[in-house]
């Protein structure tokens, strides 16, 4: 035999795709079936590749006119800052490139905020910054107006006979007893019915915050008599009388109290008349809660920044006034 004849002959192939065929058809459905669900799964912000491609638009292009004839300049495309998306269309920091010397062969990459667009950035924040405090300021105040209340409840029947008044400014809660039935002329003796109404306002006090100053107040009219020199005296031993009223039975913290004599340094009206000088004496239970040290802070801020705002919370001292049994809650 020669050696064409021992030549193994290759079989001819079938008829018909190859059979790996089917399988790799079957493969690439799955990927493109794979990709459109990824597709369907994306979000498309017009805003952010509008952005985006504006920025790569300036940074691989030198912001300068050059004349085709001009030697090609190197420029740096490494931002200094990052800039992050913002949800709404503002204005954003932008990465300015720019030269006055053709021969540079670099350019600084500056970035800039104009004085319009950083008042606009940090307008929103601060605006949100005094809204949040006027809510928290209002919210304690509303605090102390219910503390009244409950203060007011428990000395009804004397605020109806108007030997008893109850005010609230900010946050702060004045009860003035008028001298009327809790004194006598020139004595600073509490009356004894005036001792089991101050047992009444003790037991409100111990669950209500605050600074309790006891405030005495008299007339312009001079006293001098063996137990008091001046107007100082009984001013100031009004109020101690009722202090030892509140205090006895060891319900409210003495570390809580301030007791101060005024005389007739704080009149509520000008004494030109026996009623007039009657409205000036009396002694004030002002219970003082005030604000922690960061919400003072706050407070003395929005202050200096927005006065009117700070005026229209009426946290100022005002001239008191006398309330009428029916104007009081």
């Amino acid at each position: 035999m020669s050696a064409d004849d021992e030549e193994c002959t290759c079989p001819e192939p079938e008829p018909g795709i190859p059979g790996w065929m089917p399988t790799f058809a079957d493969l690439m459905s799955l990927l493109m079936c794979f990709f459109v669900l990824l597709l369907s799964f994306s979000e498309m912000d017009a805003m952010k590749f509008k952005r985006l491609a504006g920025s790569m638009r300036d940074a691989f292009g030198v912001q300068n006119k050059l004349n085709v004839k001009d030697i090609p300049k190197g420029t740096s495309i490494i931002a200094q800052e990052f800039s992050p998306g913002r949800p709404q269309p503002t204005p954003i920091q932008e990465i300015w490139q720019k030269t006055d010397d053709e021969q540079t062969m670099t350019l600084d990459v500056q970035c800039k905020v104009g004085d319009s667009e950083a008042r606009e950035s940090g307008q929103p924040e601060a605006d949100a910054a005094k809204s949040a405090l006027m809510e928290k300021l209002q919210g304690m105040i509303k605090e102390t107006e219910q503390d009244a209340v409950d203060l007011a409840n428990a000395m009804r029947d004397e605020i109806a006979r108007g030997e008893v008044e109850i005010e609230t400014h900010g946050r702060e809660i004045t009860v003035r007893i008028k001298e009327k039935g809790s004194f006598a002329s020139g004595s600073a003796t509490l009356a004894r019915k005036y001792v089991k109404v101050l047992k009444s306002l003790q037991g409100v006090l111990v669950d209500k915050p605050g600074v309790i100053a006891v405030q005495g107040h008299t007339d312009n009219v001079p006293i001098r008599t063996s137990r008091f020199r001046s107007n100082w005296e009984l001013s100031s031993a009004r109020a101690v009388s009722v202090a030892h009223a509140l205090l006895s039975g060891g319900k409210l913290n003495p570390g809580r109290f301030v007791v101060t004599g005024y005389a007739e340094t704080r009149p509520l009206a000008e004494n030109s008349s026996n009623e007039t000088r009657a409205r000036n004496r009396r002694v004030e239970i002002v219970l003082k809660q005030g604000f922690d040290a960061q919400t003072q802070a706050q407070v003395n801020l929005l202050k200096n920044s927005d006065p009117n705002l700070y005026k229209s919370l009426e946290l100022t001292e005002a001239p008191a006034f006398e309330l009428q049994p029916h104007e009081i809650f």
